[in-house]
């Protein structure tokens, strides 16, 4: 009996800009393909910043135009035998079916998809595109604003949308970003505390501010 393969998706989310959702995508997303070995895909659908498209376009150019950086990324490609992963522009609205034909027209079995997806709740399709997720991870930073968008978003997803069962949402993790290691703030005990009266689920890992 045959088995289906599995295709993960996987979105790193936030409501507010500049905690880190791009990065982080691009930094799992090229673990997971180069590293790890396996074959992920990466969709930019956050209108109108597109900033992993313009990272990859970036990135491309400067490869191009120096033959040091040429010559490491052929041996690069040549050591793992594998192409670079796609980044793939599309609209929040429709990434959903657009992801779901390209993992089925793929001839490589795609592992994980993963989802950049916009900061605003305001996105034609960001809900129905969240909701299609698998799992989603939330970086946040010590921030009042940043937290109480957070918040009151993540429990809209957990409490209102999982619990219709209208979704494919499996997880939804928080975790801490920016953390400052040089000073001990009660700052983040009293929200680790509000997080967890809130029934939500708080990553024990946490990501140092590196400034």
């Amino acid at each position: 009996m045959s088995t289906k393969h599995k295709t993960v998706f996987v979105a790193f989310s936030s409501q507010k800009g500049g905690v880190g959702k791009s990065t982080f995508s691009t930094l799992v997303a090229s673990t997971l393909h180069y590293r790890l070995g396996y074959n992920v895909v990466v969709f930019d659908a956050d209108f109108p910043q597109h900033s992993l498209i313009k990272m990859k376009d970036r990135d491309l150019k400067m490869v191009m135009e120096n033959e040091a950086l040429k010559k490491l990324a052929y041996n690069q490609f040549m050591t793992i035998n594998k192409k670079a992963y796609e980044i793939i522009q599309h609209r929040a609205d429709s990434v959903l079916e657009q992801a779901e034909e390209y993992v089925n027209a793929s001839a490589v079995p795609i592992d994980v998809v993963f989802f950049d997806l916009p900061g605003t709740v305001n996105t034609p399709g960001i809900l129905k595109a969240l909701a299609g997720m698998h799992h989603i991870f939330t970086p946040i930073t010590a921030d009042r604003v940043v937290m109480e968008s957070t918040l009151v978003f993540t429990q809209l997803l957990q409490d209102v949308i999982m619990k219709k069962g209208e979704t494919s949402i499996e997880s939804i993790h928080l975790f801490w970003n920016q953390v400052d290691g040089r000073e001990s703030t009660p700052l983040y005990e009293v929200y680790n505390q509000l997080i967890a009266q809130l029934g939500l689920s708080l990553m024990q890992s946490q990501i140092k501010n590196s400034a």
